[in-house]
Order: structure tokens, then C-alpha cells, then sequence
């Protein structure tokens, strides 16, 4: 039986086992590829909301929510697949390409963001049910329930992860 030596590893780039995931800041040139696994993913998850709330939004996403997030990206073979946009503590949006479920990038993603703020909170749509699943699994826990403002009559949940 062979030992085999690896040499440590470079922390300022956190890579997940599956798919050889890059985890790392938001670039400029990413834009599109964001805005791509965002639209795929909301899609998907808020199937309820109205396509004026997409057209909106895509124009938030980079004129408004990115310049005020700390935003972090994950790369899989040169292509953003994913995100998650911090504002402090807060996870202001987690999106992920559908074509990537289920293979640990999300994790990867909210594990980055535990390692900088510990504690998280996050909000998320009642009726989104893939986003809650999500959050259930990784820890979060039911704080509030309150109407999300300008959706008409959607209701957004607050939860909080604390951090062991």
C-alpha cells in the first residue's frame, strides 16, 4: 500500500469534492453566467411569481443587489453555476443552475458563508419549496413569517442558522 502526500490546501479558493467546484468573488465578467443560473433557478423555484417580477429583478441583479453584496460564485469547468449574495449575515439570494442540484454546490456555497459571518439569517419565499427544503437540511430554523411588499400576497419566511 502506497502513501500518497498532497500538499495543503490553497484556502483562498475553496474547492468542493463534487465536480471539482471553485468557490471564489464575484467578477464583473461573471455577469452573464449569473444572471443565467439565476433566471433557471428562479424560474424553477417561484413558478408563482409574475413575469414582471423576473423582468424586474434581472434589472436589479446587477444595477442594484451586486454592487451592494458581497457576492461569491461557483465555478464549475470555467462556468459560473451559482451564487449566494451576502449583505453581512444576511444571505440576500442563493441560486444555483437546476442542471447542478443535488451535487453539494449549494452547501459549498452557504458553508462560505458560515466560515465569514457564522450565524446566518435568510428570507425566503413560503411558496418557494425547493429554497426551503434547502434550508431546512442545512439547519436553518423558523423565525417569522411576514408578506413580502410589492408580490401582492406572497409571504416570506425569515430563518436563522446558528452556528455550533
Amino acid at each position: 500500500m502506497r502513501c500518497r502526500h498532497k500538499a495543503a490546501p490553497d484556502r483562498s479558493r475553496k474547492r468542493s469534492k463534487a465536480l471539482n467546484t471553485e468557490i471564489r468573488h464575484y467578477e464583473e465578467q461573471d455577469l452573464h453566467d449569473l444572471l443565467t443560473a439565476w433566471e433557471k433557478a428562479s424560474r424553477i423555484a417561484h413558478p408563482f411569481m409574475s413575469e414582471a417580477f423576473f423582468e424586474k429583478e434581472r434589472e436589479n441583479i446587477p444595477n442594484l443587489y451586486l454592487p451592494n453584496a458581497d457576492t461569491w460564485v461557483a465555478v464549475v469547468d470555467g462556468k459560473v453555476v451559482g451564487f449566494i449574495a451576502l449583505l453581512g449575515n444576511e444571505v440576500g439570494g442563493l441560486f444555483l443552475d437546476p442542471d447542478f442540484h443535488g451535487r453539494r454546490i449549494g452547501k459549498a456555497l452557504m458553508d462560505k458563508a458560515q466560515e465569514l459571518h457564522g450565524d446566518l439569517e435568510v428570507d425566503v419565499l413560503k411558496d418557494n419549496v425547493i429554497g426551503r427544503k434547502f434550508y431546512d437540511l442545512y439547519g436553518f430554523q423558523f423565525v417569522k413569517e411576514f408578506l413580502f411588499e410589492g408580490t401582492g400576497d406572497h409571504l416570506l419566511l425569515k430563518l436563522a442558522f446558528k452556528a455550533s
